[in-house]
């Protein structure tokens, strides 16, 4: 990807978030504004810098920045902590020399000892996933769960491909517009950390060119960290079900996020999940092969 073209949208587009009112400034000039939130030079004064270097940096030179200077900006547009985070990868990204960059790259392996903690959790669907979303492996709960992912062919299992390209996508996933811009914030931010991994690069192409919805999203340059929340899904078997998910990364495993699914014991979504690990103990046999083979 081209990270200073990558560094320049970010910073226009956070840049278009805000107004003068909520950064605290009065309008510079009077009459009707021509573009929305705030101008350059209301960034520049409230991150302490000449316009002419906020200009610069803005065009996507952010190799030079200070630390100081990224925290100021970061302020000055009032970024939360995953634009925070983006922000910083962008420009050390960009102070990477090319050939570094080119060798970063997802992980697509999950060691045998997670794959054993995945089986131990008999009572919560799980996953394990990398930065592109590709889930890497699961256990028999979290496949009965993410069943109509598992219907392809194509080995490993990818969540954006399969809410961006299957129809059937909006109909397991009720909220839809919400969990695929989610998705989309999610591969934003993967695309900062590892500017050099081809196969994300060939996997956002793919969504762009075939998705409007991929596009239109991919182009608002939203980031996020998502750790922990609550998820509806309509299952083929066991109807619509609601679940906590939270999403831990793995230090140990740098690229590697393990997601489980939970419920209050004693409700309904609790007895949905026994049900569907009746379901599940009771499927093909293929059915419960791991998520990476070919």
């Amino acid at each position: 990807m081209d990270t200073s073209r990558e560094i320049r949208e970010f910073l226009a587009t956070r840049r278009a978030k805000i107004t003068p009112e909520q950064a605290g400034l009065p309008a510079f000039g009077s009459g009707k504004r021509r573009v929305p939130g705030l101008r350059r030079e209301e960034v520049a004064l409230l991150a302490g810098v000449s316009i002419d270097y906020y200009v610069r940096l803005e065009r996507g030179q952010l190799a030079g920045a200070s630390e100081e200077v990224l925290d100021a900006l970061c302020r000055a547009l009032q970024l939360d902590d995953a634009e925070r985070s983006h922000l910083h990868d962008l420009a050390a990204a960009q102070r990477q020399r090319p050939a570094r960059r080119t060798s970063r790259r997802a992980k697509d392996t999950v060691p045998a000892s997670l794959k054993r903690v995945l089986d131990s959790m008999t009572g919560s669907p799980a996953f394990i996933r990398n930065g592109r979303l590709d889930i890497l492996a699961v256990n028999d709960l979290g496949r009965a769960l993410y069943a109509p992912l598992f219907t392809a062919a194509a080995r490993p299992v990818n969540i954006a491909r399969f809410q961006f390209l299957d129809p059937t996508s909006r109909g397991f996933f009720p909220d839809w517009n919400a969990s695929v811009s989610t998705t989309v914030s999610l591969l934003r931010t993967e695309a900062g950390r590892a500017p050099g991994d081809t196969e994300l690069t060939s996997l956002i192409g793919e969504l762009v060119t075939r998705s409007d919805e991929f596009r239109t999203a991919w182009a608002k340059h939203n980031v996020r960290l998502h750790h922990t929340g609550h998820k509806r899904f309509r299952h083929p078997t066991i109807g619509e079900i609601a679940l906590d998910f939270d999403a831990m990364e793995l230090p140990g495993d740098a690229g590697l996020t393990l997601t489980a699914y939970s419920a209050e014991p004693g409700t309904p979504e609790h007895d949905a999940l026994i049900l569907l690990a009746s379901w599940a103990a009771t499927s093909p046999d293929e059915a419960h092969q791991d998520a990476s083979r070919p």
